[in-house]
């Protein structure tokens, strides 16, 4: 029987890999010293990369390990952010305690989403979530909301003052504050993202990725492994939701359009279905590569992106995690 979603990474970057700490220490090295290197907007646009990561690995998760199709993570993004945005707005919380609320949230509504979802697969569940995707904006939109959600304009909201103890002793900006606390949930994520693959869970999440009879026949709740792995991959897409809310300081519901959700799939595919660490690439081409195409040419820059998507996918068709594996091997080899 063939399977919903086919990867073609190493299967090292999926299950059963042992995680090289030098590797890992080098990341963090690198990671927390780019915000004093480089300048603030740059600063800005490396923290809504690893948000987008953030994402992205939550869809990940769910397409790349469980084999579930979903077009409609943007309404996860959405709402993820309109929790932090209207607890911030409304009832003054602290932005803090808002990220891991809005991830919650984003659970049980990808888990209530995930039950009757049950009944859909391949195509038809991508339908499902593409209808979510087109509706939540319009949701938040309506008039009925607007006291709550700003409506079509919008909810403001704005981050507290760095600790001072930061910005006397180090001299630290509003932007590099926000990349570090990014960058500490971006590993931690990452983090249980990687024991949950390599746990049995993780193991009955791609059993029903690869044959999902097979997978019922030795046990395995589908159907429960199904529902909560949505949520899950929810969990993650609320908290970078969060995140972005409180890092722009600004909501508004055209800002979670379905091209939104297309960005995110498209992040999934080029960094590497079925690898957790290839979210980070996703991450980076969903943010640069559109900019660039914008400054190579306005009128054209759709047309410059689909190329060079294009190309992308033809060089590395496991996406680029698959592409520096496979180099690494090759050098192994070769040394």
């Amino acid at each position: 029987m063939t399977t919903e979603v086919e990867t073609n990474s190493d299967p090292r970057l999926t299950v059963g890999a042992k995680i090289n700490f030098k590797w890992v220490f080098l990341f963090i090295i690198l990671g927390a010293a780019i915000p004093f290197l480089v300048t603030g907007y740059t600063t800005f646009q490396g923290t809504l990369v690893m948000i987008y990561a953030i994402a992205i690995l939550g869809l990940n998760l769910l397409t790349g390990f469980n084999g579930q199709f979903s077009l409609g993570h943007s309404a996860f993004y959405a709402i993820g952010a309109y929790t932090a945005a209207i607890l911030v707005y409304h009832l003054d919380w602290p932005v803090y305690v808002t990220i891991p609320i809005g991830g919650v949230v984003c659970f049980v509504a990808g888990f209530l989403f995930g039950l009757p979802a049950l009944r859909l697969a391949g195509l038809y569940l991508a339908l499902a979530t593409f209808a979510l995707a087109v509706a939540v904006p319009q949701i938040l939109k309506s008039s009925h909301l607007e006291d709550l959600t700003g409506g079509v304009q919008g909810l403001d909201i704005f981050r507290p003052d760095v600790p001072a103890v930061l910005v006397e002793n180090f001299g630290m900006t509003m932007d590099q504050w926000w990349y570090l606390i990014t960058f500490v949930i971006l590993l931690m994520m990452f983090w249980m993202a990687w024991n949950l693959v390599n746990s049995r869970s993780g193991r009955a999440m791609m059993a029903i990725r690869d044959n999902p009879i097979a997978a019922a026949s030795m046990g395995v709740n589908t159907s429960l492994y199904k529902s909560l792995t949505f949520g899950v991959s929810a969990f993650y897409t609320g908290i970078a939701g969060a995140l972005s809310a409180i890092v722009i300081e600004f909501v508004a519901p055209d800002s979670f359009t379905f091209q939104l959700s297309i960005l995110l799939f498209i992040g999934l595919v080029v960094g590497g279905a079925g690898s957790i660490w290839g979210a980070i690439f996703g991450g980076l081409f969903i943010l640069m590569v559109p900019n660039i195409a914008e400054e190579i040419s306005t009128g054209l820059s759709y047309a410059i992106f689909g190329v060079i998507l294009i190309l992308v996918i033809y060089v590395m068709p496991s996406g680029i995690a698959g592409l520096v594996n496979m180099l690494g091997v090759r050098l192994k080899k070769m040394f």
